[in-house]
C-alpha cells in the first residue's frame, strides 16, 4: 500500500492510498479516515460507496463526516468506484465504463477482465484493510450513494450478518427497472436477466435476503427520483417483506453532495448506534 496523501482533520488522519488490486488487475485508489485512538484499539468500519462520475475524493472532499466519525470512534473507507488505467475499457457515455463500475463482476468482453468491483469491495479492499489499519471487521457498516447505494444494500444484502448496519443516500433501488441500471447490467452481464437479480436491491428482498434494519435519505427535488432511482420500490419491498426501514423524502433536497453532507452526520450516529461494542 502507497500512500498518496495524509492531512490532520478534525483529531484523526484523512488519508488517500493506492495499491495493486488482484481483483481488478489494476492500481486502485481509496481514502481512509482513522480518528486518534488508544493504541491497540480497534475501530468499527463504516464503507462508503460513490456514485456515478465519482471517485474516492468526491465525499473525501465534500462529506462533512469527520467530526462525527472523529466523535464516535469510526474509521471511513471509501473506494473509487472502477477502475482506471490507459488499458482498461472505457465508454464515451459518463454511465458506463470507468466512474461507473456499478459494483458488479462484469462477465462480458472487454469489462470482464478489470471490471471486478463485487470482488473488490468484497474481498480485496476488505482484507487490505483488516491489515493496514486498526479496523474491527466484527464491527462493519456500509452506506453509499446514488449507484454506491445499490451498491451498499446489494453487497449488505448478498452478505448477510456482514454489516451491522446498512443506510444510503438516493440509492438506485433496482437497477432492472431504469434505464442507468439497464444498460450497465446488459453491458457487464449480458442479456440473461436472471443473472442480473443479485445486483438489485429489490429483486434480492423478493428472493429473501433481509436487513435487520434499513436507514434511507433521498431529496424529493432530486431530478433522477422517479426515472432512475424509484425509492418507492424499495419502500414497497421492505414493507412486503417486513424489513423495518427508515425510508425518508427530505423537502427540497436534490442528488448532490450539499444534500448528502446535510444529513451525513445523522447517518453516522445511527452507524455509531449499531456498531458498539
Amino acid at each position: 500500500m502507497d500512500i498518496v496523501s495524509t492531512n490532520r482533520s478534525h483529531g484523526g488522519t484523512q488519508g488517500v492510498y493506492s495499491h495493486q488490486s488482484a481483483a481488478t488487475g489494476t492500481p486502485m485508489t481509496f481514502s481512509a479516515f482513522v480518528p486518534d485512538h488508544a493504541p491497540g484499539t480497534k475501530l468499527p468500519v463504516l464503507w462508503y460507496l460513490s456514485g456515478l462520475t465519482c471517485t474516492q475524493a468526491n465525499v473525501t472532499e465534500k462529506g462533512e463526516f469527520r467530526a462525527a466519525c472523529a466523535q464516535h470512534g469510526i474509521i471511513l473507507i471509501a473506494p473509487d468506484t472502477s477502475p482506471r488505467g490507459d488499458d482498461v475499457p472505457d465508454d464515451e457515455a459518463y454511465d458506463f465504463g470507468k466512474g461507473a463500475g456499478f459494483y458488479v463482476d462484469a462477465t462480458q468482453a472487454p469489462w470482464a477482465a478489470n471490471y471486478r468491483m463485487r470482488s473488490y469491495i468484497e474481498q480485496d479492499l476488505p482484507a487490505l484493510v483488516a491489515q493496514q489499519f486498526p479496523a474491527d471487521m466484527d464491527r462493519q457498516g456500509i452506506t453509499g450513494h446514488s449507484m454506491g447505494g445499490h451498491g451498499a444494500l446489494t453487497i449488505s444484502l448478498r452478505n448477510p450478518g456482514r454489516f451491522r448496519s446498512t443506510s444510503a443516500f438516493s440509492p438506485i433501488v433496482s437497477p432492472m427497472n431504469c434505464p442507468w441500471g439497464d444498460k450497465a447490467l446488459s453491458g457487464y452481464l449480458g442479456p440473461d436477466k436472471a443473472g442480473w437479480r443479485q445486483y438489485d436491491a429489490c429483486a434480492l428482498i423478493e428472493d429473501g435476503a433481509r436487513l435487520p434494519d434499513l436507514l434511507v435519505d433521498q431529496g424529493d427535488a432530486d431530478g433522477f427520483l422517479h426515472e432512475q432511482l424509484k425509492t418507492g420500490l424499495l419502500v414497497m419491498a421492505c414493507r412486503k417483506a417486513g424489513i423495518p426501514a427508515t425510508i425518508r423524502m427530505q423537502p427540497g433536497y436534490d442528488h448532490s453532495y450539499y444534500f448528502i453532507s446535510t444529513f451525513m452526520a445523522e447517518h453516522i450516529v445511527w452507524h455509531a448506534e449499531r456498531l458498539k461494542a
